[in-house]
């Protein structure tokens, strides 16, 4: 099993260039189940989740081809509409397929998904939703099995709570709803956008009519698109967290700054000098770190999944710091492998208390998600010594190239067999 060996402490200096986004890739590869004809994918980052999406429309029967940076996508022979357990244990995303599945062959065989331990996330949200688009289902033996002998109708839908994966779900499906869909108190991630502008691309018709709320006239056919993926937020808040960390002088180079303002504030307000490029960000770590009062929250808040990062950085803080987990209730089983490594931080329910003015000590570690995989790095990278990450399998799963990039710009960083 690989494990990354890690050798602080060094500033990191330099530039890194952005990724696609896995969390926009993954709804948008779903959502190529909708058509005949073929989809010209490009900047899907090379992580193993979207390995893992490509695999499942493989065994639906789409051709895919991926040619430099291009993913091309045939479904002209596409007719399975089962989903087994093997190909969505890992990943959370699998769910997705449902809503395009039923919305293009009236039926579906779906495992229910895996992904990391971060907390229950039950997919009650889309189901009651999809039942409103005139879907009938039951689960038996992990497996969703749907079907809407008569079609999908269009209905007015408001969702009970804020899902990413249930807005996007639901948008797919409706696109091929007979009449118009409206969607409220959907989730506003710029993900989400991406979904609606690859869809719209296609031929769709969903338009916001609010902050909140979509309008999707559906369609019952869509045309032969080419797409670019929008860029990978957390990649980026990720690596500028490390230019902070580090005291640091970083280029993030690949994104639009609007889009992670939330982080950017914050950053600045904890001591960071950033400075706005058209394409990019530049940030200056300061020794000092101030304390900060963070709630996670869904967007345009600040992400569940920058989390984890973010306590890293306050360990370093002038004084203590309160994290508020509102998303997830398991996620701060990172907590103990930093606390082993020298930090202090207390947990009570969904609050994390982090203590300030921390010198991390290396150590062995073990990842237990995607996002706690990538704060032992950050970690890491400030303690003196070598530290021993094991388990990366899960960092594989979202962060393309995370050693050869972090080496790029003066960490001290390889992967181990």
């Amino acid at each position: 099993m690989q494990k990354l060996e890690v050798f602080g402490a060094n500033k990191l200096k330099g530039q890194i260039k952005i990724s696609g986004s896995k969390n926009a890739s993954l709804p948008i590869l779903a959502a190529t189940i909708l058509s005949n004809k073929k989809i010209y994918l490009k900047n899907l980052p090379k992580v193993r989740d979207i390995e893992t999406m490509l695999s499942l429309l493989v065994s639906l029967g789409s051709k895919v081809k991926i040619k430099k940076n291009k993913t091309i996508i045939d479904n002209t022979k596409q007719r399975k509409k089962f989903v087994s357990y093997s190909l969505v244990k890992t990943m959370r995303a699998g769910i997705l397929v449902l809503g395009p599945l039923l919305a293009k062959f009236r039926s579906a065989k779906v495992s229910l998904p895996g992904g990391c331990a971060i907390g229950t996330r039950p997919i009650d949200v889309h189901l009651k939703a999809l039942s409103k688009l005139g879907v009938k289902y039951k689960i038996d033996q992990g497996y969703v099995i749907a079907n809407a002998p008569k079609g999908l109708k269009g209905n007015n839908i408001r969702f009970s709570k804020i899902s990413v994966g249930a807005t996007e779900n639901l948008i797919i499906a409706s696109s091929f709803a007979r009449g118009t869909t409206i969607l409220s108190n959907c989730a506003i991630e710029p993900e989400i956008k991406d979904l609606i502008n690859f869809l719209n691309k296609m031929g769709c018709q969903i338009e916001w009519t609010s902050k909140r709320t979509i309008k999707i006239i559906g369609i019952s056919e869509v045309n032969e698109t080419s797409y670019s993926v929008m860029f990978d937020r957390i990649e980026a808040g990720t690596y500028l967290v490390a230019g902070a960390l580090t005291e640091g002088n970083l280029k993030i180079n690949n994104i639009i700054p609007k889009v992670i303002k939330t982080e950017i504030d914050i950053l600045k307000k904890i001591g960071s000098k950033i400075i706005l490029k058209k394409n990019g960000i530049q940030i200056i770590g300061n020794k000092k770190i101030k304390s900060m009062k963070i709630k996670t929250a869904p967007y345009p808040g600040f992400p569940t999944d920058l989390q984890a990062q973010i306590m890293v950085l306050l360990c370093k803080a002038n004084k203590s710091s309160v994290i508020q987990e509102n998303i997830f209730e398991n996620r701060f089983m990172h907590v103990s492998e930093l606390n082993r490594m020298g930090a202090k931080i207390l947990t009570k329910g969904n609050k994390a208390i982090v203590k300030g003015k921390i010198s991390f000590a290396p150590a062995e570690l073990m990842a237990t998600d995607l996002r706690a995989s990538v704060s032992l790095i950050l970690a890491a990278l400030t303690a003196k010594g070598k530290s021993v990450i094991n388990r990366i399998y899960h960092l594989d799963r979202g962060y393309e190239n995370i050693e050869k990039k972090l080496k790029k710009v003066g960490a001290k960083i390889r992967r181990v067999n």
